[in-house]
């Protein structure tokens, strides 16, 4: 039996032993407001039944159903909301139906009250902590319905302490109780509704979903985002553009957001991602320069600068070139790492370097994102690119350097 099955079971039988208390307790004193009390903990019990059975029935799949019977938790909670309406129904009329009498054995009456306060208060603690733990909307919506119990109790209780003083509060107490009743069945009404209307789930979790997608290197773009509850699970659904056209990539970069985002968020079913490749005009080469901004450097991580030349797609002449700061020269460790990710983000598609990387990261990083890594002897960039069949006419007058811009060549 599950933790959430048996915190349900434990409340069956807390409930019928408050409700036989209260009754025993309402026919000795003639109190209606302690009548109508046991029988707000005999509708306790029956949505207790109808906890138990929802939470058997919410994580079964069928044929009929491949996506499971999650909402039935939700169903299960709008209809413990209408038993809690009811119930304040029934008060109401019993108020209305029956003639005020004088009070017998409230000694009794308190004893038994006091007791069912304890009782009810401790359980709807733990089982609002049992649900918010697996986030099952049925436990807290149970436990909501029980804490009412304790307000409840507590104005009953009022009305019978004042009773021994000769001041008749019973019916006053009654209709206090409906007031908590009606507010608790509400919210939980409402609560419930909204999930099964497919409402969006909350805004914290689409956020840290929206991170994590973003955060993967060969994430270009997030396009949209959607979720939406079902009992205590949520479905998320992502669209996204890659910056790779190898379909086994796409499907590992996809599997990979999925895996990370179960293990960060709780009770997530099932993350759909659809991806489609970035659709690119131009192609981006990046290397590594020396101090004189003139060379390749023989160092990647520690290179102060780095030029980025674009070439249009179909064409062999740059069309574009800008020189940026290496942010990450002064850092004592992860500098490669960290330029290779730099990279990434300012969308390259092949990296030249006359060395191969002393470390597996960076490269780690660059075969992550689909970027090529061409390693040449060459010193000087015009070089390195006549070797790879590209014309790079450059002057410096044409360079842009650190800017957000490319400067457009001649």
């Amino acid at each position: 039996m599950e933790q959430s099955e048996r915190t349900a079971f434990i409340a069956i039988v807390i409930n019928i032993i408050i409700f036989g208390i209260k009754y025993i307790s309402a026919i000795a004193t003639g109190s209606i407001a302690l009548k109508a009390e046991a029988f707000h903990t005999f509708a306790d019990f029956i949505a207790s039944l109808t906890v138990f059975a929802g939470l058997k029935i919410a994580k079964r799949k069928t044929k009929s159903f491949p996506y499971g019977l999650y909402k039935i938790e939700n169903l299960m909670s709008v209809i413990i909301s209408f038993v809690i309406l009811y119930t304040g129904y029934e008060i109401v009329l019993d108020v209305i139906d029956t003639n005020i009498t004088e009070l017998r054995n409230s000694e009794l009456a308190i004893i038994s009250l006091l007791i069912a306060m304890m009782i009810t208060f401790w359980f709807s603690k733990y089982e609002r902590k049992i649900g918010q733990k697996i986030n099952s909307p049925i436990l807290l919506a149970d436990a909501s319905h029980i804490q009412t119990d304790v307000f409840s109790n507590s104005i009953v209780l009022i009305a019978i302490i004042s009773s021994l003083l000769g001041f008749q509060f019973d019916k006053i107490a009654a209709l206090i109780v409906v007031i908590f009743i009606v507010r608790t069945g509400i919210q939980i009404l409402m609560d419930g509704a909204r999930v099964l209307l497919d409402a969006s789930v909350d805004y914290e979790t689409l956020s840290k979903v929206e991170k994590i997608i973003l955060d993967t290197p060969q994430v270009v773009e997030l396009k949209t985002l959607t979720g939406r509850n079902s009992g205590r699970y949520k479905f998320i659904e992502a669209d996204i553009i890659l910056k790779t056209h190898n379909l086994d990539r796409a499907h590992f970069i996809a599997d990979k957001i999925e895996r990370i985002t179960k293990d960060e968020i709780k009770n997530i079913d099932q993350v759909q991602i659809h991806y489609e490749p970035l659709q690119k005009e131009e192609t981006i080469y990046a290397l590594p320069l020396t101090e004189d901004r003139a060379s390749i450097s023989p160092h990647f991580g520690e290179a102060p600068f780095f030029m980025l030349v674009t070439f249009r797609v179909g064409t062999k002449v740059a069309s574009k070139a800008i020189i940026l700061n290496n942010p990450y020269t002064r850092i004592e460790k992860g500098k490669g790492i960290l330029s290779a990710e730099f990279l990434v983000k300012n969308m390259v598609d092949f990296i030249l370097v006359n060395n191969d990387f002393e470390s597996k990261g960076p490269r780690y990083v660059f075969s992550n994102a689909n970027i090529e890594v061409i390693v040449t002897n060459d010193e000087l960039p015009k070089q390195a690119f006549e070797k790879l069949g590209l014309t790079f006419n450059l002057t410096s007058d044409s360079i842009a350097v650190g800017g957000n811009e490319y400067a457009i060549l001649s």
